[in-house]
């Protein structure tokens, strides 16, 4: 590989050379007194690195870019020569080594003069010294570090499925990482209730939930971490369990016996009752285990199928159960079977049993199929036996009884306290005050519970537990506090404790450790935020006797994000976009502290690929493409891969790995609708997966329809903010978020600033409860399979689909396709949002123009799709292309549209299943246009024009339509008049 790569690297030297020069004469002169020339040959240079990496490269499973210099600056005053590398040079493996190395091949290459100059070697700005996963001011401290203390075992679960092993990243480091409290039962009042107030809509217990679960876990995920939570993740208020005792009503449990077949355990194992639990009881010690010899053979082997009966399509977290024996392998085998999709699992047995393991969450159909299930087989490597208890799917509702009631609510917003018990752990973990004081137990639950499933691991050693190296515990809270001033933020707190256990740590390390953790989060976070937003406050860091991080055996750290009580930290809070830039600082943080910790180099993982488009050739081959998104702060994100996830008939594929391209090309059968999703990759981990673009291969049809993806917004609720006035109007817009979650209690009641630092009834903020409970749905990148999946239902049309941004930068070829399908959704101009602009913008409007002057059709819809449309010109497009105008908004709560000789439903209001549009546009006819689909109170919802071209305008999300018969047969009627001969 290193021949090859020399030889390939020496070709393009040559060929781009002439097209650097200019850039590197130019950037030279930067510093007062700076050399008029350059001070080496960049050929030369190149050439002397690329010696110097290539025998790393061939223990790299990666195809890299070609080692190039990009600027070169040199600084007389100061005799410093600084050369800068292209970005794809941050791929590479740094350490202590390979930058004295690198820092040397540039000095030797250096005219005479200037070999007395410092060298320094940067990718982006950044010393690649800085890239090896230990900054400067976070260097080794000797006894705050774990040394010869580590972890090299299997992980706890591992999925062999996926295509990216993130060697960088935190593969194999095993996290503990909670939100907040959770709704706990008021022994003294005798209620459920929150820790906090109802405040500008929410709680802390619902906010910190929604930064932590929708974004900091996945990315710590993606990054390779198995990742320990004290409280339930899933979202999902279904539960089923599947088990050898009492399988639920509808559930199959089936045994298959091979020669070594399945016997019960001797141990005590999970049993399920339909019924609420009391204080005290304990699921895991009323039931059986059942376990099987292990075997190498890859057929004639035991196994157990776990299927449930799900009472719904959607998405379910997956748990096992199971027992550790002194004979337990480090590999057992679990499948599981969603939506007819195989993804493969190995569970380390030997540690975490006698409680319920998280595999992943995944999509089931609705009843119940041998293709929605879950199989454990004793196959292993290893001699030993396998051990099976339950499955459960889904996270269900809380079920633990206290003062003779459960919450009623479900379980993940409970708190740890209740999870504790479910999850099988002894009453001493989670009832230390004898059933007086929940709230005070359920502090101590989180630290107690995460040590417990430590203990004896070599991060814990001193304490009994199940083995599982837990490295690193983390609380995100949020915080109360006020400022009168508009714009003033409370920030980031960062809290550790250091005087406790004779300064140490379970392993013997330094509680120093600690101390460097939280310090390290402050930081970043006022690094990372204050480079995006231009402010943030840090607060500095607290070192004092907090249970969350006096309890914990490892490094801990509390980190309190933003005031709940402050209305400018909750409008920051609020916004989907900041909460993905926190949670990233965060993650990175932990990457750098856990990498830092063993002495090992890091990479961040990338950022999420964009404008993806699919175009099908000659012969049914589909060209799928997209845009690479760089972290301009991180040089290290660069990706060297892509992961492309494909969907067929049932859910997306686990995924194919694509090597340092941006296209990726494959056969299509006729027919066949196919759906893709890419995420971005390198050796620190992937990005989260890009909305979806769908394309189905019709040989002989004659018509293309094009599906264009309008929507890239994401934002906080309207908000109404005056002299005298502060908060969130969710009913004017209650924005809209990534993913589902239990995001709000209530809708605002009071606005008064005048009542500002009233923490309850009668202050500034206060809200009621009118949501609580409801799982909100947000954007899940669909929009294009759902319309795509409503067109290929309604027709034989072939179909297309890209990002709007794709087309409007010329990428996206639209002129063989007779229609032309803008999906806006809830787009629109809402002041605050990154990725917020009105629906049509000018370039959108421009094409589709041109579209309707070759005599196409058209299709635009959106809640919003007229709402910005102000200027001249906007309104001749309107005009003159869509026939209509803005006649207002409907913002009754009636969902039905009638027309068509059919009446259908929509999303109108907040719910757990699509993304509602509250508000819709109410659209007027323009001659000899006509409506064609009226709301309830009889307003235009929908406006048709056959003329010089054929367009509808729906005033609402197509995709909106709740029901997918309704689609298809409001899409057929569309078809047939876009698409007609008459």
């Amino acid at each position: 590989m290193t021949t090859r790569f020399l030889t390939i690297t020496k070709r393009i030297f040559h060929t781009t050379l002439l097209a650097l020069s200019p850039l590197l004469f130019a950037t030279t002169a930067t510093a007062q007194n700076a050399a008029s020339d350059l001070p080496f040959e960049p050929s030369e240079a190149e050439s002397r690195i690329t010696k110097v990496m290539a025998k790393q490269i061939e223990q790299q499973p990666y195809n890299f870019a070609t080692i190039r210099v990009s600027s070169c600056t040199t600084d007389r005053n100061r005799q410093q020569v600084e050369v800068g590398m292209d970005k794809g040079f941050a791929d590479f493996h740094f350490d202590e080594k390979s930058v004295k190395a690198v820092t040397k091949a540039v000095k030797k290459s250096l005219f005479k003069p200037y070999r007395r100059y410092a060298v320094r070697v940067t990718v982006g700005g950044i010393d690649i010294a800085d890239l090896t996963g230990q900054p400067p001011r976070y260097s080794a401290h000797g006894t705050d570090q774990w040394g010869d203390i580590d972890y090299r075992g299997r992980p706890w679960v591992s999925n062999v499925s996926s295509p990216l092993v993130p060697t960088h990243g935190l593969y194999n480091r095993h996290l503990s990482l909670w939100a907040s409290h959770g709704r706990f039962y008021d022994v003294k009042k005798g209620v459920w209730r929150w820790q906090r107030p109802k405040l500008f809509g929410t709680t802390e217990d619902l906010f910190t939930p929604t930064l932590v679960g929708n974004y900091l876990i996945p990315m710590l995920e993606q990054a390779g971490a198995v990742v320990f939570t004290p409280r339930e993740r899933d979202t999902q208020s279904h539960e089923l369990i599947v088990d050898n005792d009492a399988p639920q009503l509808g559930a199959s449990y089936i045994e298959v016996g091979g020669r070594r077949h399945w016997q019960t355990a001797p141990c005590k194992g999970f049993a399920w009752h339909d019924a609420s639990y009391d204080n005290g009881d304990n699921p895991f010690e009323a039931g059986t285990v059942r376990m099987a010899n292990t075997t190498k053979k890859k057929r004639n082997y035991n196994l157990i199928s776990y299927q449930p009966r799900f009472p719904e399509e959607g998405e379910y977290a997956v748990y096992v159960s199971y027992s550790t024996l002194p004979k337990s392998v480090d590999d057992a085998h679990y499948t599981v079977w969603h939506q007819g999709v195989k993804t493969e699992l190995r569970v380390n047995q030997r540690m975490g049993g006698g409680t319920w393991v998280y595999l992943g969450t995944f999509r089931f159909d609705k009843g119940s199929n041998e293709y929605n299930r879950v199989v454990v087989t004793n196959q292993s490597e290893r001699k030993g036996v396998v051990t099976s208890d339950a499955v459960r799917f889904g996270g269900g509702m809380g079920n633990i009884r206290r003062g003779g009631q459960v919450s009623g609510l479900p379980r993940c917003l409970e708190g740890a306290r209740y999870y504790a018990q479910w999850a099988g752990m002894d009453n001493s973990i989670y009832d230390g005050r004898k059933g007086t004081d929940d709230y005070a137990d359920d502090i101590n639950t989180r630290s107690l519970m995460s040590n417990w499933i430590a203990g004896g691991s070599c991060y814990a050693p001193d304490r009994k537990g199940t083995g599982v190296p837990l490295e690193l515990s983390l609380g995100v809270h949020s915080d109360a506090g006020y400022s009168k001033d508009d714009g003033v933020l409370t920030g980031s707190l960062g809290i550790c404790t250091t005087q406790f256990n004779d300064g140490r740590l379970a392993a013997g390390i330094s509680r120093e450790a600690s101390k460097r953790f939280a310090t390290l989060l402050t930081d970043n976070l006022q690094h990372d935020l204050r480079q995006r937003y231009g402010r943030w406050v840090t607060r500095g860091v607290w070192d004092r006797n907090y249970s969350e991080t006096r309890l914990p055996a490892v490094p801990s750290a509390i980190l309190e994000t933003l005031s709940h009580q402050n209305f400018s930290d909750m409008q920051l809070g609020q916004h989907p976009e900041f909460r993905f830039e926190m949670a990233r600082s965060v993650y990175k943080s932990i990457l750098r502290f856990v990498s830092s910790q063993h002495g090992q180099p890091c990479i961040v993982s990338p950022l999420t690929p964009t404008n993806l488009r699919i175009h099908i050739l000659d012969g049914g081959v589909a060209e799928l493409a997209w845009d690479v998104t760089e972290d301009p702060s991180e040089p290290s994100a660069h990706p060297n891969g892509f992961i492309v996830y494909t969907k067929e008939a049932g859910d997306f594929d686990n995924g194919t790995y694509i090597h340092s391209t941006n296209r990726y090309r494959l056969q299509l059968h006729p027919g066949v609708l196919y759906s893709f999703r890419v995420a971005a990759a390198n050796r620190g981990g992937r990005s989260f997966a890009s909305a979806a673009v769908s394309a189905r291969w019709m040989p002989d049809a004659q018509q293309s329809v094009l599906i264009v993806d309008a929507c890239h917004r994401l934002s906080a609720p309207a908000v109404r903010c005056n002299a005298s006035e502060q908060g969130f109007n969710l009913d004017l817009d209650p924005g809209i978020d990534r993913g589902k979650a239990y995001r709000w209690a209530g809708r605002q009641l009071d606005f008064r600033r005048s009542r500002m630092g009233i923490e309850g009834e009668g202050g500034l903020g206060w809200s009621d409860d009118s949501l609580t409970g409801l799982l909100i749905a947000g954007d899940e990148g669909n929009r294009i399979i759902t319309h795509a999946e409503a067109i290929a239902a309604a027709s034989n049309c072939q179909i297309e689909s890209c990002d709007s941004r794709a087309w409007e930068t010329g990428q996206v070829d639209s002129r063989h396709c007779q229609l032309i399908d803008v999906a806006t959704a809830l787009q629109r101009e809402d002041g605050s949002s990154r990725h917020s602009g009105k629906a049509l913008t000018e370039p959108l409007q421009r094409l589709l123009d041109e579209h309707a002057k070759r005599g196409g059709s058209l299709l635009v819809n959106g809640a919003y799709v007229a709402t910005d449309l102000v200027s001249a010109s906007d309104n001749r497009f309107l005009s003159e292309v869509l026939k209509c105008s803005l006649a207002g908004a409907y913002r009754q709560p009636n969902d039905t549209l009638k027309g068509m000789g059919t009446e259908f439903y929509v999303h109108h209001r907040l719910n757990s299943r699509h993304y509602a549009a509250p508000a819709m546009d109410i659209l007027q006819a323009e001659a000899p246009a006509f409506t064609t689909l009226q709301y309830a109170n009889g307003t235009g919802a929908a406006i048709a024009y056959k003329g010089s071209h054929r367009a509808v305008t729906l005033g609402f999300p197509l995709e909106c339509v709740k029901e997918p018969t309704q689609r298809t047969s409001l899409m057929r009627a569309l078809l047939q008049f876009l698409l007609g001969r008459d």
